[in-house]
């Protein structure tokens, strides 16, 4: 029977519209992908010709300050500027809007709209396991597959130049990174849709199987330590201080600002600006399961502060809060965040959710193999009127991420074939894996389109550093 054809025949013409969905079978599926190569060959992924002018991509950076905190435009294109791959990071409008000139085949998945190298991560799972990881859905919104791992496997190549590792080694870490995305595609259009939905990348139990024992795993190895080091106990002790005996925030200035200081800074009124901030916590608090509800509300509210995160996100509001359960000895630190127009929504096609907040958080859940228990979404008008959307998310639940500047060439290749696997598995969940896998089984040309379209975007990328840099950091050395 295809989808709940027969399970519904006894029902009403309106619950048969909104359960019965006819499946294509899989000898159409695999149809599908075959006659894509046909519309869109593999090899037409890897071309790209560099832009005349980088002014048009500097503009739309430009266009994005408009609606951040003006405040912290300058930490953000000083962040930007620190070299090709933070500007690479903080630049995504830009290439979605490069990939919109791009041919695809039409296979749509739930994108992250951000899929770098430096997104991806350890955390911990409700069940307190180690998992790796996409863990940064700002832009996630549904789109083109390729998207994503055109973005993937440009910041293997941009981190690879970072490192200053020659051309070869370079190639052989975007090459791998293609591959394994490939190969695990191929994996999951074998395996049933549960089987699909459920598995995951339990680090310390996957490491041998993906080749990344002994020296080859260090770097993950290094990030699963400090997962373990990383929770709302250590995050209060490295940004709250005791005060009269009192829990609060230190004042770091820009990068950490309570929020009485910020007030003052900003001219906004106090009073105002913190009912504003517990209308937003009121909000997401109906905005989780009845469960969690009941954990949270075992908590108490004790501080407030303005943190920035992140190198594209600097300029987005982000607000930390810091809440006691039995007693101060157990903290819980919430980040709250802004959320807008995802890139991809911008150059692909609207998300259909009432809210960006909305959209991050579902786009996560559809994506990632387990969530963070407490995420959840809110949204109010800030103090000048303006309505903004922020979803809410644990600060640190076992957070670690690999270390980019210390990588070697063969840490490098190995991560970038973690973040492959992890970036198929999200398209898997939420796309179709048999017809992109389809469409992929075609020998190793897909790492040939990948690796000429990593370095060529590259070398663009390049070029756009050099413009933003004389445009908002004229006079510094880039």
């Amino acid at each position: 029977m295809d989808g709940f054809e027969e399970v519904e025949k006894n029902a009403t013409p309106s619950s048969q519209a909104i359960l019965y969905s006819p499946a294509p079978t899989v000898e159409e599926r695999l149809g599908a992908g075959v006659a894509a190569r046909k519309t869109c060959p593999i090899a037409s992924l890897g071309s790209w010709e560099l832009r005349s002018s980088s002014t048009p991509a500097i503009d739309l950076i430009e266009q994005q300050s408009a609606t951040r905190d003006p405040s912290l435009l300058p930490l953000r294109y000083k962040r930007m500027g620190v070299s090709p791959f933070t500007f690479y990071r903080g630049s995504a409008v830009i290439m979605a809007a490069d990939l919109a000139t791009m041919p695809v085949t039409g296979f749509e998945v739930q994108c992250i709209g951000d899929a770098h190298i430096g997104n991806f991560g350890v955390f911990m799972s409700r069940t307190r396991h180690l998992v790796f990881d996409i863990n940064d859905f700002d832009e996630t919104a549904p789109g083109p597959w390729e998207w994503d791992l055109m973005r993937l496997v440009t910041s293997v190549e941009i981190c690879g130049r970072d490192r200053s590792f020659s051309k070869g080694e370079r190639k052989d870490a975007v090459r791998a990174c293609a591959k394994q995305y490939r190969r695990a595609m191929a994996s999951f259009a074998e395996m049933g849709e549960m089987d699909v939905w459920l598995t995951h990348l339990d680090v310390e139990k996957t490491l041998d199987e993906i080749e990344l024992d002994g020296k080859k795993g260090r770097g993950v190895r290094r990030a699963l330590r400090q997962a373990y080091e990383k929770d709302s106990v250590r995050a209060a002790n490295k940004l709250a201080l005791r005060d009269g005996g009192r829990l609060r925030f230190d004042s770091r200035p820009p990068e950490l600002v309570p929020l009485a200081e910020l007030s003052a800074e900003q001219g906004y009124d106090a009073a105002q600006l913190s009912c504003m901030l517990h209308d937003l916590l009121d909000a997401y608090f109906e905005s989780l399961p009845r469960d969690c509800r009941s954990l949270l509300g075992r908590y108490r509210l004790r501080d407030v502060a303005r943190k920035v995160v992140g190198v594209g996100s600097v300029g987005r509001r982000a607000w930390i809060a810091l809440l006691t359960g039995r007693d101060d000895d157990d903290p819980l630190i919430l980040q709250i965040k802004e959320a807008e127009e995802s890139v991809v929504e911008r150059y692909w096609r609207p998300s259909g959710f009432a809210s960006h907040s909305e959209r991050v958080v579902e786009g996560q859940r559809l994506v990632q193999s387990t969530s963070d228990f407490l995420l959840g979404w809110t949204s109010t008008a800030a103090v000048n009127g303006t309505a903004r959307d922020y979803y809410v998310r644990q600060l640190w639940n076992g957070k670690g991420s690999i270390d980019l500047a210390a990588l070697d060439p063969e840490s490098l290749e190995n991560t970038a074939r973690l973040c492959a696997w992890s970036l198929a598995h999200a398209h898997a969940r939420t796309g179709d894996e048999i017809a992109i896998a389809s469409y992929l089984d075609d020998g190793h040309t897909l790492e040939d389109a990948m690796w000429d379209f990593a370095r060529s975007y590259a070398d663009q990328n390049e070029a756009d550093y050099q413009a933003f840099c004389k445009r908002f950091l004229p006079g510094e050395t880039t």
